[in-house]
């Protein structure tokens, strides 16, 4: 056998996402991309802000000498004391250059958390639904995911996520703005889990770790705010990238901040430091880090994705389907109107609609939609939605 036992389970169950995207390639050359309203990929189409060009060109031209030179794992000092205003301003607790690390993109932030984390056999809590890679980035480090679901509204089951911390719990790792149902965690929740969290750890004798994936931060609806993670637990971890709000996934640029008054501060960077290194990241991409550094007032133009969450909250209100609307993020995550939401992924695609089933999220009976795609295309699909559901339902 060519390659790993492991690998080969992996591949066979690997992302419903990319299975959809590669559907949906084979559809658009079958039927003409036009005809094929692809909600699958949470690809931003939105074009960052034209300061990154600007940014970006003069960048490019600096020759100076060691201008693409290895720097500290970390990152340039200088990069992270600007990131570290951000973060104290966001988190509302004061946020020190040392307490922060760039990183390549949020899955390269969560991988060397992980690895600085875990022991074999410690267990990480996801939050059903949650974000798919999670489960392999946390076996990645012989880790083991504990999935825990969220309420009918998908916030947290505090009694649930009590019920399932054992000795062996590490961390819980919540997604807010929540990919891929858009809600956003309150603060009053928050500062609960960090209450439960502070109190098991002391009952266990352990430290539980609260890890907060924040790449949709910016991306909000409606004035709704995301809570801070550092207001609510000392022992908190807060990651995230610059993917969506200003659109470069491609590039692998994020950053991770602790806690200033995190357990054994000093061991635990000094491990995400060497992990970043070692896990063969080395450092953030050089150009980016400097980029982002002069792109902290900068954004998308959020109004975008919200005129769109509007179109498609309306559209599908239309044709009877059963949903939250989404607080952030560009997701909506509508129930499935029959049992099996892979077969009624399969009815939607008899109408060139593509979705991704709640199953592939840990949240079977739901499915995902992606409005970060024209409006045009979502107008368009309203037909196409309601003769799915019309025939789920016959």
């Amino acid at each position: 056998m060519s390659i790993s036992d492991k690998m080969r389970a992996f591949a066979e169950k690997s992302s419903w996402i990319r299975k959809m995207f590669e559907e949906g390639t084979k559809m658009k050359a079958q039927f003409g991309a036009e005809n094929v309203f692809d909600f699958s990929l949470g690809n931003p189409d939105v074009p960052p802000p034209p300061e990154f060009t600007n940014v970006l060109k003069e960048l490019a031209a600096d020759q100076s000498p060691g201008v693409h030179a290895y720097m500290p794992n970390g990152g340039y000092p200088w990069v992270r004391e600007v990131l570290a205003a951000r973060i104290s301003n966001e988190q509302g607790v004061t946020v020190t250059a040392g307490e922060m690390l760039m990183t390549c993109g949020a899955a390269g932030a969560i991988n060397i958390v992980m690895k600085s984390l875990l022991n074999p056999g410690n267990e990480v809590i996801l939050l059903a639904p949650y974000f798919v890679e999670y489960n392999f980035y946390v076996d990645n480090h012989r880790g083991v995911s504990k999935v825990v679901g969220t309420d009918q509204e998908f916030n947290l089951d505090l009694a649930a996520i009590e019920a399932a911390i054992t000795g062996k719990t590490k961390a819980v790792l919540i997604n807010s703005p929540n990919n891929p149902t858009g809600q956003i965690y309150s603060q009053e929740s928050l500062n609960a889990l960090g209450k439960l969290l502070n109190e098991a750890g002391k009952r266990l004798g352990t430290t539980i770790y609260l890890i907060a994936d924040e790449p949709y931060r910016k991306i909000v609806f409606d004035n709704h705010e995301v809570a801070s993670a550092f207001l609510a637990s000392q022992n908190s971890i807060v990651l995230s990238s610059y993917s969506k709000e200003l659109s470069l996934p491609g590039e692998r640029i994020g950053f991770l901040a602790v806690h200033p008054e995190i357990e054994d501060k000093a061991a635990l960077l000094n491990a995400l430091t060497l992990a970043n290194r070692i896990l063969g990241f080395v450092n953030a991409p050089a150009l980016m880090q400097r980029a982002v550094a002069r792109l902290q007032k900068a954004s998308i133009d959020n109004s975008i994705y919200a005129d769109r969450r509007e179109l498609f909250c309306r559209i599908l209100s239309e044709a009877r389907y059963e949903f939250t609307p989404p607080k952030g993020a560009f997701y909506i995550f509508p129930k499935s109107p029959i049992a099996d939401d892979v077969a009624f992924c399969a009815i939607l695609q008899e109408y060139k609609i593509l979705a991704v089933p709640g199953c592939g999220f840990g949240a079977p009976g739901y499915f995902r939609l992606a409005f970060c795609i024209s409006d045009d295309v979502i107008r368009r699909s309203g037909e196409a939605f309601r003769k799915a559901i019309v025939q789920a339902r016959d």
